[in-house]
């Protein structure tokens, strides 16, 4: 993802700034995945893991970008307090 792109869009909730995901993060959120555990906030249970995302400053909700998308929709937007 351009940082260009990065440094204009923000997070729809709460308007903080957005950045990439780690590694570390993506990998705590696929495991909740995987265990079934894990819902947007649309109340869907999510199936799919995800390969890239983005992740608020204060590291309270992520955003999946789908083939290079980033998908700023409030209801897709995963909460990552939810995950143990």
């Amino acid at each position: 993802m351009e940082k260009r792109l990065l440094d204009i869009i923000c997070c729809p909730i709460t308007h903080k700034g957005l950045s990439l995901a780690r590694a570390d993060q993506l990998a705590r959120v696929n495991e909740a995945i995987a265990a079934g555990t894990l819902q947007n906030r649309n109340g869907e249970r999510l199936a799919q893991s995800f390969r890239e995302a983005l992740i608020t400053d204060d590291g309270k909700l992520l955003y999946p970008v789908n083939d290079g998308i980033p998908v700023l929709l409030e209801g897709e937007a995963v909460g990552l307090s939810d995950i143990a």
